[in-house]
């Protein structure tokens, strides 16, 4: 590695946590305002995740553990293989590993909501999956590469070349971030059924670790949506980051403007938006290719 990605890398490793808690405290605020309400303080998220590491540890089997473990880990390491310039099929395989070691850990404690959790964060797998898969190829046949030191190496933005797949990729956004109206396996608010379903029976450090995997997963998908506006020029990464701060704030309005809907209307919305969305600016790629 060179010294600016073994710099970006350590940045992402240590800064990572803060800056999405204070994007998530934003997020609250805005949604409380939304609401007519004052809202939490600025950094609760953190407050929060503190809290839960001074806890008592407790868990309802030791394999619980692992597989948590195993979640964050492969969380942080597909985040620091994208920061450090790596391939961007490897970050989105070992994302998928993160997200099957926190299945696992739901199916392992025999309960019923974490069950019914873990199905459902299968489903939506299933539905951002093929768009994520999709905007790593999209990249490809943009710039010719699938390493992120190269992708950002361009003289216009991939934004330009790919508005399908930012389009689609920002949708599927809401999916991985959890947000209504598709927070089916697990939510941040009380509005949902289940609650924390799909981490229900996770407590004390062992929550903290699926919280804070959370946060690096989430400074990462903004990271990928960044790479959309990077490009050879320094200033693009203004651009990036007024973008990163337009998607988040349009996910919080969506949040509260939108039921939760079935599983039904999340696969077929999702696989429509990467049909239409995805697919069709593949096929101009492919032919521009040409």
């Amino acid at each position: 590695m060179t010294v600016y990605s073994t710099a970006a890398v350590i940045i992402y490793l240590v800064f990572s946590p803060f800056i999405a808690c204070l994007f998530s405290g934003v997020d609250r605020i805005v949604t409380a305002r939304m609401q007519g309400r004052r809202g939490p303080k600025l950094m609760q998220p953190w407050y929060d995740i503190v809290k839960l590491f001074s806890k008592e540890s407790t868990s309802v089997n030791d394999i619980q553990k692992i597989l948590v473990m195993a979640h964050c880990f492969f969380a942080i390491f597909s985040g620091a293989i994208f920061f450090a310039g790596g391939d961007v099929l490897l970050v989105l395989f070992a994302l998928t590993m993160a997200e099957v070691f926190l299945i696992l850990a739901a199916y392992s404690v025999n309960a019923a909501y974490s069950e019914i959790g873990a199905q459902r964060e299968l489903l939506q797998m299933m539905a951002y999956e093929p768009m994520t898969l999709l905007t790593a190829v999209g990249f490809y046949l943009s710039t010719g590469s699938f390493r992120v030191d190269e992708i950002i190496n361009t003289e216009l933005p991939l934004v330009i070349k790919m508005p399908g797949f930012f389009i689609g990729f920002c949708f599927i956004l809401i999916v991985k971030f959890r947000k209504s109206p598709f927070d089916l396996s697990t939510s941040h608010h009380a509005h949902q059924e289940l609650i924390k379903g799909l981490t229900g029976d996770l407590s004390g450090p062992g929550y903290g670790f699926s919280e804070l995997a959370e946060l690096y997963e989430e400074i990462l998908m903004l990271g990928i949506a960044g790479l959309f506006f990077i490009t050879s020029d320094p200033i693009s990464f203004l651009w990036a980051f007024i973008a990163i701060v337009l998607i988040m704030f349009c996910m919080s309005l969506i949040d509260n403007i939108f039921p939760r809907v079935k599983w039904e209307v999340l696969l077929k919305t999702a696989w429509l938006v990467t049909l239409f969305a995805g697919g069709m600016n593949l096929v101009i790629l492919s032919y521009i290719g040409k």
